[in-house]
């Protein structure tokens, strides 16, 4: 299912690794994980996510068992010997998933005497050579070992922000993080923007927070506002991304046009 035109490409080479991450649960990472993939994927992209979260909702929605996985994003990250091309699985045309399963729960506790425990996946990313154009990963909520491996792995980092006052205030932990793996074990990490999720258009006080993220970031924050609609959680219940479940949803047009802004390589 996947497009194997050209030279193979390692993900560490011209591949765009991203980290899709906010220390809040709850603000839409697995379900823009999903329809962002799609939307790049729709494009003639070739992409692979990447499921980080021991509570699976990214692997749940493509119709995945968690607790019935043999290699998983665990296995990537705790063995060396584990190759990406042995744990990843298409799910669509151009369209590959490393699935999470229910070890995940207890990798940090095995990851917490590793001195490579935040730099495991980032190795196991450079040892691959497989082609994408994109690598999208989804992290749990927090700022643990998990999400830090994201982080480290990647290029740039992605910040899906509720629309909503008190979800603004874990941006700022997660940029201290970012700037502290940044300067400490990633110089290359960058972000690549914020976008606004479960907005409410006739909501003043969602616009209130949006104008204030655009106020604070400026040109990095995304022109693209995901809206709040049952649609969202319908998709995931028959395995469907909201691009599949109803194409022409407003919601299934913003993933569109925000995989545009991440194509385009800058917000605004």
């Amino acid at each position: 299912m996947l497009c194997q035109c050209g030279t193979q490409r390692g993900v560490h080479a011209m591949t765009r690794t991203l980290v899709i991450a906010n220390q809040k649960g709850g603000v839409g990472k697995s379900t823009s994980a999903m329809n962002l993939g799609l939307a790049l994927a729709e494009k003639g992209q070739r992409v692979l996510l990447i499921d980080l979260d021991p509570q699976g909702g990214l692997t749940a929605a493509f119709g995945i068992d968690s607790y019935d996985i043999r290699r998983s994003a665990f296995s990537l990250i705790m063995y060396s010997h584990v190759s990406l091309s042995r744990v990843m699985r298409p799910v669509r045309t151009n369209l590959a998933l490393v699935p999470a399963s229910i070890d995940l729960a207890a990798s940090e506790v095995q990851l917490a005497g590793m001195a490579d425990r935040v730099q495991r996946l980032r190795a196991s990313l450079r040892r691959s050579q497989l082609p994408f154009d994109y690598v999208l990963m989804d992290t749990p909520p927090g700022l643990g070992i998990l999400a830090a491996n994201g982080l480290v792995a990647a290029d740039e980092v992605l910040i899906p922000v509720q629309c909503q006052y008190l979800a603004m205030r874990g941006v700022r932990a997660l940029m201290d993080t970012i700037i502290r793996i940044k300067k400490n074990l990633n110089p290359a990490l960058r972000l690549a923007g914020l976008f606004g999720t479960m907005y409410r258009p006739d909501s003043v006080h969602a616009q209130e927070v949006v104008d204030e993220l655009r106020s604070v970031f400026g040109e990095r924050m995304f022109r693209t506002l995901i809206r709040y609609d049952d649609v969202v959680a319908e998709a995931p219940i028959v395995g469907l991304s909201v691009l599949e479940y109803m194409p022409r949803h407003p919601i299934a047009q913003s993933y569109r046009v925000l995989a545009e802004e991440v194509m385009r390589g800058r917000a605004g």
